[in-house]
């Protein structure tokens, strides 16, 4: 049996990481809400929660996906509600993703996003969970979840889970 540890993630809006994070095979959970760190992250920003088996999918292949699937490279206006950052739950977790982080900022120096400490989480509102697969239909899904599932496929099809 599986251990599932946690990691967060915030980048773009949360039904879209939520439903980026929920494809992939070894993630059993996701939570969706709002997450802080400390200091000057201290406030609340859209994130996920994920809980992985890192026997199954690691650390960073899960950074991989979180770059490329939201505007890792984008200062835009609105980062405060849409922090890019992966969030860690203990310093030798920290220590690996900054390390990944590292990895992929080499290959591309315009990537924003950081590594922060967790703090804090609030979920969301219960009716918005799962919001992709209540609402795949619906013009916000097919104009900004849908292509990143589709991006998942051309790009990650051995990560997804076998539907």
């Amino acid at each position: 049996m599986s251990q599932f540890i946690r990691i967060a993630f915030g980048g773009g809006c949360h039904w879209c990481t939520e439903a980026v994070f929920q494809a992939l095979k070894g993630v059993d959970k996701v939570e969706q809400g709002f997450v802080a760190s400390k200091g000057t992250h201290d406030y609340f920003s859209e994130a996920v929660i994920v809980h992985f088996s890192p026997h199954i999918i690691s650390i960073e292949q899960l950074i991989e996906v979180h770059l490329t699937t939201h505007k890792s490279e984008s200062k835009h206006r609105m980062r405060h509600k849409y922090r890019s950052a992966i969030y860690t739950f203990q310093s030798l977790q920290e220590n690996e993703a900054k390390r990944c982080l590292s990895y992929f900022k080499k290959q591309n120096p315009k990537i924003i996003t950081e590594v922060l400490p967790f703090s804090s989480f609030r979920p969301s509102r219960e009716e918005i969970q799962n919001y992709y697969f209540k609402n795949p239909q619906k013009p916000f899904c097919r104009r900004y979840i849908s292509p990143k599932l589709e991006n998942l496929e051309r790009n990650f099809k051995q990560l997804l889970k076998k539907e």
